[in-house]
C-alpha cells in the first residue's frame, strides 16, 4: 500500500464523460482522474449528430487521425427473420473510438491527474471519500477526495457502491473485429427477435468489419454466435475474428434508471444512465451530462445536486421520450409496419455509383 494522496474531486472512469467533466470543472481544484480502461470497449465508433453538436459548443475540430474510412451516411437496416431490408439516411462520422478517447484525455488542463488503475473499493469518510485502486503495475494505491463522480459506464462500481437500488435494465454488449477487404463497405442495424430483444450493428474500419450487439445477460455469447451465424445469408462475410471485445451496457426504460447523485457522490454518462434506450448512443449523453455536473460546481455544495438535477432535465426527458420510439423499432410486428411501409427510408440507385 503506497502513501495516500488527497484530492478535491476524484473522478472514476476516463472516457468521454469523465474527461469532460476533468477538463471543465475548473483549474483551481486538485482532481484525480482515474482511467480503469482494459481493452476495447463494444463500440460502432460514430458519432452521432447530437455527439457532433455537444463537441461544437467547445469549438473543438476533430483531429484528422482519429477518422476511418469508409464516411457512410446511410444504415442498411435488416430484420433477420422477416428478411426485410431499408436504408435510412443517417449523418454518422466514422472514427477510432480509441483515438478519440486518448484526443479528450490530450485536452485536459495541468490542475488533472490522469492515473491509470482499477478502482477497487470506495468509503465514505467524516472528510470525504476514500478511494482505493490498483496501478498499472499491480500495486494497491490509496487516494482521498472531498467529491466522488461515478463515470464509470454500466460495470460503475460507484453507482453500485453508493445506488445499488436504483436498478436499470442492463444487457451484455460483445463485438468482433474482422479482416475485410469488402468492395462496397456499408453500416448496418439488425434485428432479430430470436436472439435479442435489442438491435446489433456492423461498420467498416478501414480493412476490418465490426459486427456486435447487445444481449440478454443469460446465455449472451451463445445468442450473439447464434444470430452471427444467420448474417451470411444476408451478404455478410465474416470469416474468423481477430478481436473480440465485451462489456455490461445499460438500457433505460423508466425514470427511476436514471441516478445523478446525491450527498457529495455524482454520477454521469452511463453510469447514471444516460444512453438511448432506442440506439444505445451514448457519447452525447456522456459529454452532456459531464457539461451539466461541471457547470454545477459553481453551485455551493448544499445545493449542487438540485442544481446537476435541474440542469439534467432536459437530457432525462429526451431518454424517456426515446423509450416511445422504442416499440416501433423491437416490437417485431409494429417494426414490420414501419418498414413495409418505407416511411423515411431511401430508394438506393440501380445505376453506374
Amino acid at each position: 500500500m503506497q502513501t495516500q494522496k488527497q484530492y478535491d474531486i476524484a473522478v472514476v472512469g476516463a472516457g468521454p464523460a469523465g474527461a469532460t467533466f476533468a477538463r471543465l470543472v475548473g483549474r483551481d481544484r486538485r482532481i484525480l482522474l482515474l482511467d480503469g480502461a482494459a481493452g476495447g470497449k463494444p463500440c460502432g465508433g460514430l458519432l452521432s449528430p447530437d455527439a457532433q453538436r455537444a463537441l461544437a459548443r467547445f469549438d473543438l475540430t476533430l483531429p484528422k487521425e482519429i477518422l476511418v474510412d469508409p464516411q457512410i451516411f446511410a444504415v442498411r437496416t435488416v430484420d433477420l427473420k422477416t428478411g426485410a431490408e431499408r436504408y435510412y439516411q443517417r449523418l454518422y462520422i466514422n472514427l477510432n473510438r480509441e483515438k478519440f478517447d486518448r484526443w479528450l484525455l490530450s485536452l485536459l488542463p495541468d490542475n488533472v491527474e490522469l492515473v491509470k488503475g482499477r478502482c477497487v473499493g470506495i468509503e465514505k469518510t467524516a472528510d470525504g471519500f476514500e478511494i482505493a485502486y490498483v496501478d498499472e503495475n499491480g500495486v494497491r494505491r490509496l487516494a482521498s477526495a472531498q467529491t466522488l463522480v461515478g463515470a464509470d459506464g454500466a460495470s460503475s462500481i460507484v453507482r453500485r457502491r453508493f445506488f445499488g437500488d436504483r436498478k436499470v435494465r442492463t444487457y451484455t454488449a460483445i463485438q468482433q473485429w474482422f479482416p475485410s477487404e469488402e468492395g462496397n463497405p456499408f453500416y448496418s442495424c439488425i434485428f432479430d427477435p430470436e436472439t435479442s430483444n435489442c438491435c446489433s450493428w456492423s461498420i467498416h474500419k478501414d480493412n476490418y468489419l465490426i459486427f456486435g450487439g447487445a444481449f440478454a445477460l443469460q446465455d449472451s455469447r451463445a445468442c450473439f454466435e447464434r444470430q452471427k451465424a444467420k448474417l451470411a445469408a444476408f451478404g455478410f462475410r465474416l470469416g474468423e475474428p481477430v478481436k473480440t471485445e465485451a462489456c455490461l451496457v445499460y438500457r433505460p426504460n423508466r425514470f427511476r434508471s436514471l441516478c445523478c447523485g446525491s450527498d457529495g457522490v455524482y454520477l454521469i454518462g452511463e453510469a447514471a444512465g444516460f444512453i438511448s434506450p432506442s440506439s444505445l448512443e451514448g457519447i452525447s449523453y456522456a459529454i452532456n451530462s459531464a457539461v451539466s455536473l461541471a457547470d454545477s460546481f459553481s453551485a455551493k455544495p448544499s445545493r449542487r445536486s438540485a442544481v446537476y438535477r435541474r440542469k439534467t432535465i432536459c437530457l432525462r426527458l429526451k431518454l424517456m421520450l426515446k423509450t416511445l420510439k422504442c416499440p416501433f423499432m423491437y416490437t417485431p410486428f409494429l417494426r414490420r409496419i414501419v418498414m413495409w411501409s418505407g416511411l423515411s427510408s431511401m430508394r438506393l440507385h440501380d445505376g453506374p455509383r
